[in-house]
């Protein structure tokens, strides 16, 4: 089984980017805490790859696709360095795991320039797939501005995108863990919102694109997607095919917490469109990826076919 959806960061890089939103992360008596708030896991978790190794034995995952957690994200401004040096040991830990991990990179964000060169480099990087990137910058979304640069430019070169929600602040959102309950899915959403309604899957047929945790509002909200893009001209102004039928061109993971979300997303989506995924090892992961995924009548081959396709892998 292939699990698309795993993170990983050294621990010599947990003071974040600058600029970063919430950072840094530090070891309070053995666990992560993210600024103020704590993660509920031990920093081993995140740096150590027998930790990995180890979880994957238990889950049953062969290979394991890493990506950096969501707040190193380089969101904050100009980060050359923080972002050449995940990706150059991102590359060294995929390198010296026989095979059980692919490696999803960090892109500079802080203009189309940056973004290009940081593709370009992994582009010729071994065991690097792609990248992982936020669902919103700066008001904007895959539709405009940067990240429709850092999707375009990752089809051109082959490049596969990972798609994962950062849990921004709101002040609504102050209490009970909301932006992650409420904004990880809301944050998400609007991203596919933007690609299926701003007509970007159109203009980049061969974007290989996965999004995180189902979708997050995704499967709930394509109905009402679909019959706004009937009914109001200014809905579909920018795109030639209703969402419901674009929306089966992306990827989407397992990790959906309800076996009656993943089987409306596997509806909406078509099985071909599902990979496995797990958010090792957040609190908020999946703790049994592969058993929750064929527990709604998911194909563990076919899974894994699925994430292979994702990836560009024969």
């Amino acid at each position: 089984m292939i699990d698309v959806h795993a993170h990983w960061l050294p621990a010599d890089l947990f003071a974040l980017p600058p600029g970063a939103p919430y950072g840094p992360l530090q070891d309070r008596g053995g666990e992560l805490h993210l600024g103020e708030v704590p993660l509920s896991i031990a920093p081993a978790a995140m740096s150590d790859v027998s930790a990995i190794r180890a979880d994957m034995a238990a889950a049953g995952i062969e290979v394991r696709v890493l990506s950096a957690p969501p707040f190193a994200f380089p969101v904050g401004g100009p980060a050359p360095e923080y972002v050449a040096a995940f990706n150059a040991a991102l590359a060294d830990v995929v390198a010296g795991s026989d095979g059980a991990f692919r490696g999803l990179g960090l892109v500079d964000l802080d203009s189309t320039d940056s973004a290009s060169a940081t593709l370009a480099a992994l582009a010729d990087a071994a065991g690097i797939a792609g990248v992982a990137v936020p669902p919103v910058l700066g008001g904007t979304s895959f539709d405009r501005g940067v990240l429709r640069h850092v999707l375009g430019e990752a089809a051109r070169l082959g490049l596969s995108v990972l798609v994962h929600p950062m849990q921004l602040p709101r002040p609504e959102w102050d209490h009970h863990y909301l932006p992650n309950l409420v904004g990880n899915p809301v944050e998400t959403a609007t991203a596919v919102a933007a690609l299926l309604l701003g007509g970007v899957k159109d203009e980049l047929p061969d974007l290989r694109l996965c999004v995180v945790h189902g979708g997050g509002c995704t499967p709930g909200l394509l109905g009402r997607w679909d019959h706004g893009w009937r009914t109001r001209p200014d809905v579909r102004q920018d795109s030639t095919r209703p969402p419901g039928d674009v929306v089966r061109e992306l990827w989407f993971d397992t990790v959906t917490h309800d076996p009656d979300l993943l089987a409306l997303l596997t509806t909406r989506v078509g099985k071909g469109a599902v990979v496995c995924g797990s958010d090792y090892p957040f609190d908020m992961a999946q703790a049994d990826p592969l058993g929750f995924a064929t527990s709604t009548g998911l194909d563990a081959a076919a899974l894994a076919a699925n994430a292979r396709a994702f990836l560009g892998e024969p």
